[in-house]
This record gives structure tokens, sequence and C-alpha cells, in this order.
């Protein structure tokens, strides 16, 4: 970490503010560590922060007084004050990150929704490109920093007012011959649940997985590629 001067400040970096009786406690933060470290995906907040300096206004450069960070923090150490404001403070993201964010979000809940709902009709997922259609019809806001999985759970309401969905999962007996049997499995269960995996006598894997309609055919293309059309898959009611 570096001090910081406010005519070298980077766009890059943003601040998380926590606010106290009043006070403003202000540190400069790298969004994407930032964020990691509030949701829990990492332990090293050290990556996170920018500077080693508390402000009451970053965007001045003004610093917070020794005497508020001991009343208000209850402590007098820089870094145990840094991962306290961290944890406990607010992310700002500037306009430019706030952007970014939505447009990463907005590409992962495509992905869910199309990997996890079809079309009650027809049984088949939704293109990405009608689910973002659908997203700008209903006029969903997305949260660049709200977790994705929660999100996808209000916006499939709004959606269906546009498009019929159904939450779906499939079960495969898939049967795969001894030769490629080994490097399958890894695929079966990055995909799916394992149900039931049965090695025969020859090697060859008979196998009862669970998994959503989008991750079925993808996972079927994977394997056929593998095995070179050597599998035989079939649908469980």
């Amino acid at each position: 970490m570096k001090d910081f001067q406010k005519k070298n400040v980077d766009s890059k970096f943003t601040v998380v503010r926590l606010s106290i009786s009043g006070e403003k406690f202000e540190i400069l933060v790298d969004p994407d560590h930032a964020l990691k470290y509030k949701k829990g995906e990492t332990h090293e907040y050290e990556k996170a922060i920018a500077f080693d300096e508390i402000y009451s206004d970053a965007n001045k450069g003004i610093r917070i007084s020794d005497e508020k960070l001991k009343k208000h923090l209850k402590t007098d150490n820089n870094q145990e004050a840094l991962k306290i404001i961290l944890e406990k403070g607010e992310l700002l993201l500037n306009t430019q990150q706030r952007k970014q964010k939505i447009e990463e979000k907005r590409r992962q809940i495509i992905t869910i929704i199309a990997g996890n709902y079809v079309d009650p009709k027809t049984k088949i997922p939704h293109p990405p490109q009608r689910i973002e259609q659908a997203l700008l019809e209903a006029r969903v806001s997305i949260d660049p920093i709200k977790d994705t999985e929660e999100q996808v759970k209000g916006i499939i309401e709004k959606l269906r007012k546009i498009i019929p969905m159904k939450s779906e999962t499939s079960r495969l007996k898939i049967i795969i011959p001894a030769q490629y049997a080994p490097q399958s499995i890894g695929l079966l269960k990055k995909f799916g649940t394992v149900e039931s995996e049965e090695w025969q006598n020859d090697g060859s894997l008979n196998t009862i997985i669970v998994l959503s309609p989008g991750s079925k055919i993808t996972l079927i293309d994977k394997l056929n590629s593998l095995t070179k059309g050597n599998i035989i898959a079939d649908s469980i009611e």
C-alpha cells in the first residue's frame, strides 16, 4: 500500500464509507477485491485496500483525526481501523465502475436463467438474446453489488409477465464406455449432481445425473465430443 495524494488518484479505485454518529470514515479500495472481501470470497483484506490513509473526505484528501478514530472505531491501530471500515462500510462505485459491474451482473443473470428455466410448452431454454430483450421490456433494475442468485429470484417474477418460464431439472441415465469413463466423471460432477455411480466389470460407467436443462445440452455435447459419440443418454421421467 502507499500514501495518497489527491492529484494522483487513479480512477480504478473507489471509496468505502462508514458513517458513525454523523462522522464519515472513508478509505480508497480496489473495487473488485473489496467486493470479493465483503462477499466472503476472500479473507485477504490487504489486497482490497489501495492506501493506508483514512479520510473524512477521500475526494478532497482530508484525513480523519486520530482522536475520532479512537472515539468511534475504538482503536488506534491503523490496520485494524482500515479493516473495520472495509467490513462495515458501504462500497461506493463511480459511474464507470457501476456500469461495468451492472453489465457483468446482467451477463451472469442471463446465463443463470438460460441454464435453469425453460419454456413450459417446448421444454427448451429461452435463447439468451430473448432473455436479454425481456429484461429490457420488464425494465429490470440490476444491482451492481447484490448477490446474483438473490437478484434472479426477484427478476424471474418480472420476466414471467413477458415470457413463459418454468424452473425444471432433468434426470439422465448415461452409459459411458470404459476407455472414456475416467475422464468423463469430472464432467458429470461439474454440470450436475451425480445421483448414482456404478462402475461395471468391464470398466464402463453407468450413472444417473440430475441437472438443469441448459446444463443438460452442454454436458451431452461435451461428452459426445470426448467419446466421439460413444455414449448412451436417456431421460428419466
